[in-house]
């Protein structure tokens, strides 16, 4: 069976892309690895007037945030080492109020904040890096204030940290 020279052509240009794109689709996934240093020093992390999550449920959903932040924002290939020096989450455990309902007490004056140190390298050479303190006294204002959740400040404040220190060059 006779093939039509446009059709051979077409698949000859098929099989060129798919090799072409070949070695980009390989590349390996960003990596991500988040420390906790001293977290029973934190200022906010754990569970000190029996309201709220424990210290082990703040890391374990503060890891899953600066994970699913970072991979989002860098390129294929890198490595991101991020230590977390200190948490301070938005707002503060009511001690008068139910522990069962565990409720923080949200006001403009208590926004999140976190000291980072973090190594982004790039083909083994470092590219970005810094100790810095993380946190947005504006916080309340725009879409942060209408999202509802467990730890919807702080996502959104790593979620900007990791877009503004971390995008591809």
């Amino acid at each position: 069976m006779a093939i039509h020279p446009s059709i051979r052509h077409a698949a000859m240009l098929m099989g060129f892309l798919v090799t072409a794109a070949g070695p980009a689709a390989s590349a390996p996934a960003p990596r991500v690895t988040v420390n906790f240093v001293a977290p029973e020093r934190y200022t906010d992390a754990g569970d000190r007037v029996g309201a709220g999550p424990g210290l082990r449920v703040t890391l374990a959903e503060i890891r899953r945030i600066i994970e699913g932040a970072t991979l989002r924002a860098m390129a294929p290939g890198d490595d991101l080492r991020v230590d977390v020096l200190d948490i301070d989450l938005a707002g503060f455990a009511h001690p008068g109020l139910s522990p069962v309902s565990a409720p923080r007490v949200v006001t403009d004056v208590t926004p999140p904040a976190f000291r980072l140190r973090y190594d982004l390298r790039r083909a083994g050479r470092r590219i970005a890096g810094g100790d810095e303190r993380v946190s947005d006294i504006n916080f309340l204002f725009g879409a942060r204030a209408n999202r509802f959740g467990a730890f919807t400040y702080e996502e959104e404040l790593l979620r900007d940290w990791a877009r503004k220190r971390l995008k591809p060059q």
